[in-house]
């Protein structure tokens, strides 16, 4: 007679080792851990680069990884459709958009639209996007063009099944003073969006996890 624990065959042994590899990967959690955010303005003093840089700040003050991609000082070319994919800061770039938990964009708005750089980033970057969280902030002249983000928005979630935010920063001229944000309401969006903005990526990398 054989005691208990002792005496497996190797096929039941093979299948032991096979249940606890399972259950080892059905239960590993697995997530994204870095947050990007695209600043897009091109403009030496821009206003929308100082909501990046709340967001930044406010990721890195509850322990988050975090890094800023600035148009300004990293360049991309025209999207052509041809030989633009290969230049090394769009690959840079795409690396960046695909290893992150979640992108948040910082835009200015022209011509009732982000700017044509934040959309040219996409053009070169494409399917990097796919299945993203995104959020946005737009700094504008007026208040006539909160609407301003959809035409982003919609082609984010149409062409690469992004998860949008569903609430994005707005602020005029008057919430700056100098290089840094003077409104105290733009100031706690800023870190409502940061906060909804993890917690949302956080629980579909979690999800994902688990498939």
């Amino acid at each position: 007679m054989i005691s208990q624990g002792h005496g497996r065959t190797p096929a039941r042994q093979a299948t032991l080792n096979l249940r606890a590899f399972s259950l080892s990967v059905s239960t590993k959690k697995v997530y994204f851990r870095m947050f990007l955010v695209l600043s897009a303005s091109l403009h030496p003093d821009s206003r929308s680069r100082i909501l990046a840089k709340a967001s930044v700040e406010e990721l890195q003050s509850i322990g988050r990884e975090v890094t800023l991609f600035d148009l300004a000082v990293t360049p991309l070319p025209a999207c052509d459709g041809a030989i633009a994919y290969g230049d090394e800061n769009v690959k840079h770039l795409s690396s960046l958009i695909e290893s992150a938990e979640a992108i948040l964009v910082a835009s200015p708005v022209y011509n009732y639209d982000v700017n044509a750089a934040v959309k040219n980033a996409v053009e070169l970057t494409g399917r990097a996007w796919t299945g993203k969280v995104v959020s946005m902030m737009l700094s504008a002249g007026g208040q006539g063009s909160y609407m301003s983000a959809m035409g982003l928005a919609n082609s984010l979630m149409l062409d690469f099944r992004c998860l949008i935010v569903p609430r994005f920063i707005y602020a005029t001229g008057e919430a700056f003073e100098g290089d840094s944000l003077a409104d105290d309401d733009i100031d706690a969006r800023v870190k409502v969006l940061v906060k909804e903005t993890v917690g949302l990526a956080d629980a579909v990398n979690k999800s994902e996890s688990r498939l």
